[in-house]
């Protein structure tokens, strides 16, 4: 360790190599475990305290890189998103990662991409206390300032002025950011009064030159900063503001990458702002240690973190996503039943769509017949199963495995709100059973009429024809696939990623509805207002506004299901999809072509395959969704426990509500519980 300190006495020669060798002797063998690191510092704090004549030399070498490196790009750049773009941003990232950029030393920024140049350095870096790097540096920070001058004027230290200069440019770049015409489309009185933005500008310059005066002593007044943290606090709230916008009238990702960058250019500016009026106060560095800490590992981890894509991406898809599952998450409440009018009311619109897929799988069974070209088929499943779930939402129907894509978001939405209160929990829980038993409505309305309209179809078909729709092999083979032996709960997973995917396109295309007013865009087309007429042209445009999303997250997880295949006989891979209600009807096919004669353990085979297929689809598509709306809300439940045990004690005392909903005491006259109380309100069943 003395011999790394001695080093530091060289005065002439490279002035990294030593702060590198240190780090790399203070580095643990294994960043996720910083109790090494932590000794090693201990170590060379006591060191430094017993030695000045090591800590001295050391002490002088820290404040020589400050005088003579510059440090504005340090603040105002890393740990920041640049100005270039989402795209080109990628791009560089990407490049950086294949080639790295040159290190300039003459710049602060990149001398501390060199002494911490382990991309794991940010763990330990973190994982050690504010403490020990405080006893260190204060520690090391011993050598004897020179006297001020008692009167006149004194000169600005070097490192201040950097911070003053790259306070200055932070704010330039928040003034640009806050006239950006996507800003200005979110929040329209951008232009009509006064933009804080701009209003933060000037406040900062004039508190940056009082700041001055006061330090070099021209003034006695100190600068006011009161006014300047106003205009800071509004520049937030206009922030605030465009995000609850942006998830109503829609989001884009230039838009939400300009949004956390505005963000973090205003986090920044805070922090050198407390940071100033700390060594203002204190009129000594050791006295503004307990402020620099926390920058100095926001900076080390920002350096050691700059090239990595799925840090930069989940910073901008954050607002989408959102977007995404709050749109879910309103439709999500339309497929929770809170009465028994709106189950059974479930259960019949289940029965539509069990009517329609039962067609859906007979014209499937036709086009794997015609002999077609295997891109051929797979576009004709691809446009049955899309255009059949189309129609089935269009109707009014509804498909079961659609329904936890959807649920999943507005439980998180929910989970949000409870916070861990012990009433919000129960009625969560409460939202849980309506969901479960609303699923298994669901359920039981396209399962129980796609096997019995099935095996109608089949003996019509028959007696039409005098064949059977489908011969002995033909219902071996489609029993063979609700077998849960034979890989189905496997292709039933892909099924349920393929929902949840559709989820996400739902809300995709209803973010990129509202984002560009498609409605409104429908509305003004004069050619049509004058062939239908203004009020249907106000129906379809309002259809659409409601719809598009339900509509486009239909059609492609039909081509979803029906690429699946192909895609696998494409690479050469064992890839297929399961669905319960498709599976139900293929038995109900498969049944009538062998004319009942199948043995029973076969049937029970088959109709146990057709049970977890249906618990897998739903299992996978309502874990990922439900995921993917916790993340984007930030939420963190760490209420599983208590849940868990709230909805076990709902299960033993009152397993009823997982299967029905309670019986309204209200009076015909009176609204019922559900219509009052209820924070969803009750929603008429849709697909």
């Amino acid at each position: 360790m003395e011999e790394l300190l001695s080093e530091f006495k060289v005065a002439e020669g490279d002035q990294i190599a030593p702060w590198v060798r240190l780090v790399d002797h203070l580095r643990p063998r294994r960043a996720s475990r910083p109790d090494e690191a932590a000794e090693k510092l201990r170590a060379l704090t006591h060191l430094l305290s017993r030695r000045p004549d090591l800590a001295e030399p050391m002490c002088e070498a820290l404040l020589r890189l400050f005088r003579e490196r510059k440090q504005v790009s340090l603040y105002v750049s890393s740990g920041l998103l640049p100005s270039t773009g989402f795209f080109s941003e990628t791009a560089r990232r990407i490049a950086d990662r294949v080639l790295p950029n040159v290190i300039d030393t003459a710049y602060m920024k990149d001398v501390l991409a060199a002494v911490f140049h382990r991309s794991d350095d940010e763990l330990w870096v973190n994982a050690l206390s504010d403490e020990l790097w405080l006893d260190f540096l204060q520690t090391l920070l011993t050598a004897p300032k020179s006297p001020s001058p008692a009167s006149g004027e004194r000169e600005l230290p070097p490192v201040m002025d950097e911070l003053i200069e790259a306070l200055r440019v932070l704010s330039f770049h928040v003034s640009a950011i806050g006239l950006d015409p996507e800003l200005v489309r979110v929040e329209p009185d951008l232009e009509e009064y006064e933009s804080p933005f701009l209003a933060q500008n000037a406040e900062l310059l004039a508190y940056l030159d009082q700041y001055r005066d006061h330090w070099r002593r021209i003034t006695t007044e100190p600068a006011d900063g009161k006014h300047l943290r106003v205009m800071l606090d509004q520049c937030d709230e206009v922030l605030q503001r465009v995000r609850r916008r942006a998830t109503k009238l829609g989001t884009s990702l230039t838009l939400t990458f300009k949004l956390e960058r505005l963000r973090q250019h205003l986090e920044r500016i805070a922090e050198l702002l407390r940071l100033l009026d700390t060594l203002r106060e204190q009129e000594d560095i050791r006295g503004a240690l307990p402020r620099i800490i926390p920058l100095f590992k926001a900076l080390v981890r920002a350096e050691c973190r700059r090239n990595r894509l799925s840090d930069y991406w989940g910073q901008n898809v954050e607002l989408l996503s959102l977007r995404m599952t709050e749109s879910a998450s309103k439709t999500g409440e339309r497929y929770i039943t809170a009465t028994r009018g709106e189950y059974f009311g479930m259960m019949g619109s289940a029965a539509l769509g069990g009517v329609i897929i039962a067609c859906m799988a007979a014209l499937k069974i036709v086009f794997s017949r015609q002999g077609m070209a295997p891109l051929n088929e797979a576009l004709a499943f691809c446009l049955n199963y899309g255009l059949g779930f189309v129609l089935i939402h269009m109707v009014g129907g509804t498909v079961a495995t659609k329904q936890p894509a959807m649920t999943a978001n507005a439980i998180a939405a929910s989970i949000g709100e409870a916070r861990g209160k012990s009433r919000d929990l129960e009625n969560l829980a409460d939202l849980i059973a309506r969901t479960v038993r609303s699923q298994i409505a669901a359920i039981l309305g396209n399962v129980g009429i796609a096997i019995p309209l099935a095996i109608c179809l089949g003996l019509l078909i028959q007696a039409m024809t005098g064949e059977p729709f489908v011969d002995t092999e033909k219902a071996s083979h489609l029993l063979h696939d609700a077998d849960p032996r034979s890989g189905a709960l496997f292709f039933a997973a892909v099924a349920g990623v393929c929902l949840f995917l559709s989820g996400l396109i739902a809300g995709y295309y209803d973010n990129l509805s509202a984002y560009n007013r498609i409605p409104e865009r429908l509305r003004q087309l004069r050619r049509p207002r004058r062939l239908l007429g203004e009020a249907r042209m106000e129906r379809i445009a309002r259809y659409v506004e409601n719809n598009l999303g339900a509509l486009a997250g239909n059609f492609f997880f039909g081509f979803l299901l029906g690429g699946a295949t192909a895609l696998g006989m494409l690479f050469g891979l064992p890839l297929d999809i399961r669905h319960i209600a498709f599976s139900s009807a293929y038995v109900g096919y498969a049944a009538a072509g062998s004319e009942f004669t199948l043995p029973l353990q076969t049937v029970g085979i088959a109709l146990l395959g057709v049970l977890l297929i249906g618990v897998v689809n739903l299992t996978v598509s309502f874990a990922l969704t439900l995921n993917v709306a916790m993340r984007a809300r930030h939420i963190t439940f760490a209420q599983r426990r208590t849940l868990g045990r709230l909805l076990l004690k709902r299960v033993l005392t009152r397993p009823q509500d997982f299967l029905l909903p309670p019986r309204s005491r209200a009076k015909p006259s009176e609204p019922t519980e559900s219509t009052t109380a209820d924070p969803l309100g009750p929603q008429p069943p849709k697909g």
